[in-house]
């Protein structure tokens, strides 16, 4: 495959430009679990563009997943009856910037992957076209993806209007534990309710006796990783849809009750990085570690665990009763660039993308979970090994995505992390976010440069289904 020159580190750093030059603002709702590690931008290539057909450009922000989809591309190219060439553009570093620098610049592609773009900004600016239309008039399409029962404002839809269609998922975070050792100290399950799973951790702590513990944290965003869920299946979310506005109050006994964590030296004593702790989980040096499906890949290929038998597990809530949903994240969808002067063929690209056959062989591979029923009933389960214990669970949903504001200061995230580590007061941590965020939201909405979010009908097990509005004031 002949290889076109890279787009480098050192350029898009030099090349990127604020989003708020399309009217964008920082966004501070968090991202999904596991979002792990950041890669070198870069580009694939495709041999020429054969004379006649129409180029249509493609940019991606995976770079996981390049092998197939690369593979495939070559077969459509090759084979397709539409004229049509596709060039795929694969830039993983300042991947919205660059996006939106094209965009003002003239040189946008013709499709984008608009798995993390912020949609306010590239909707609401124009730069995404909605694909409503689309849609409506592909029957195959829908059976297949189901984009308007997988259709979540703020993430892929707003106003009505779908602007890009989810191909899979990545599941909500669960609790990866070492069989072994829990059954070695006399455990079979994972408990339901916070306060018991961590009394067990603290209990297989003692019984390692320094050898090994009950639980360990990553450095990088731990608090997502295993108590801010814990809170949202209790029915305990940052942003309160029905006021429309932020309130962090009712994560106060989830950060208490993770102090004991540390207060009662229950988990491994250091954090590091994701990779790090992985190693260590596979060493067996602690019993219980949390994070979401990309995990099933890891402990098979990259930190192979073949020492002990490992479980996948539900995360606990505080009372061991469900009453919220645990957060989920739509992955591989694509978008149409407005600017592009081919939108016909640049829908066939994404046609062909979120095809039954180019589907079934990327969700085999096991690169994401299938989000459609339809797709999960075509894809043969025993291919995709231990990501099948990743299945989504009837109370995992989408959340949608809270005002997009101009925060100042550390995120709840890191503050609520510190709270649990004891490096600030519980109360105090709560007061200073809840004023902080409901300033910036108030001062952007003042603005003009978002919205207040408020759904009156609000259902914390169904949080996509209320009725939405968008306020401005």
């Amino acid at each position: 495959m002949k290889k076109k020159q890279l787009i480098s580190a050192a350029l898009a750093a030099v090349m990127a430009v604020s989003l708020t030059a399309c009217g964008g603002s920082s966004s501070d709702t968090g991202t999904s679990a596991g979002s792990d590690t950041a890669e070198a931008s870069g580009d694939t290539g495709a041999s020429e563009a054969p004379e006649g057909t129409t180029t249509i450009e493609v940019w991606t922000e995976d770079r996981h997943d390049l092998e197939y989809v690369e593979a495939k591309i070559d077969e459509y190219n090759q084979t397709n009856t539409d004229g049509i060439f596709i060039n795929l553009t694969a830039i993983t570093e300042d991947y919205a910037n660059m996006l939106a620098l094209a965009y003002n610049g003239g040189t946008a592609p013709d499709v984008v992957g608009a798995n993390s773009l912020p949609l306010k900004n590239f909707a609401d600016t124009g730069i995404l076209l909605p694909l409503n239309d689309y849609i409506d008039s592909d029957e195959t399409f829908q059976k297949v993806n189901e984009p308007y029962e997988h259709a979540y404002e703020g993430s892929n839809m707003r106003n009505g209007n779908i602007y890009s269609v989810y191909s899979g998922m990545r599941s909500g975070v669960r609790v990866i534990y070492n069989k072994d050792l829990l059954e070695q100290c006399g455990y079979t399950e994972i408990p339901k309710s916070l306060d018991e799973y961590i009394a067990m951790a603290k209990d297989i702590t003692e019984q390692g006796g320094g050898q090994f513990y009950g639980i360990g944290f990553t450095s990088a965003s731990p608090f997502e990783r295993l108590l801010e869920m814990s809170a949202q299946v209790s029915g305990v979310f940052y942003y309160d849809y029905v006021n429309g506005k932020y309130d962090f109050s009712g994560y106060k006994d989830i950060v208490e009750a993770g102090q004991r964590f540390f207060t009662e030296n229950i988990a491994y004593p250091d954090q590091q990085g994701v990779d790090n702790m992985r190693a260590l989980f596979a060493e067996g040096q602690f019993a219980l570690w949390s994070n979401a499906s990309q995990e099933a890949g890891v402990f098979t290929s990259q930190i192979p665990i073949d020492s002990f038998e490992w479980g996948v597990a539900e995360v606990p809530s505080l009372t061991g009763e469900i009453k919220g949903a645990l957060q989920t994240t739509p992955s591989k969808s694509w978008g149409i660039v407005s600017s592009s002067e081919h939108k016909e063929e640049a829908w066939k690209v994404i046609q062909f993308f979120q095809s039954e056959d180019f589907l079934k062989g990327y969700l085999e591979n096991g690169y994401c979970l299938p989000i459609s029923s339809y797709m999960a009933d075509v894809i043969d389960e025993s291919k995709i090994g231990r990501l099948a214990d990743f299945a989504g669970l009837d109370y995992e949903s989408v959340y949608p995505t809270p005002p997009v504001i101009n925060l100042t200061g550390d995120d709840y995230r890191t503050v609520l992390w510190n709270a649990v580590m004891g490096y600030v007061d519980v109360d105090d941590a709560i007061e200073d976010l809840n004023t902080r965020y409901n300033e910036a939201l108030e001062a952007d909405i003042a603005a003009g440069s978002t919205t207040r979010l408020v759904i009156s009908d609000y259902d914390p097990l169904h949080p996509n289904e209320g009725t939405i509005e968008y306020l401005s004031e």
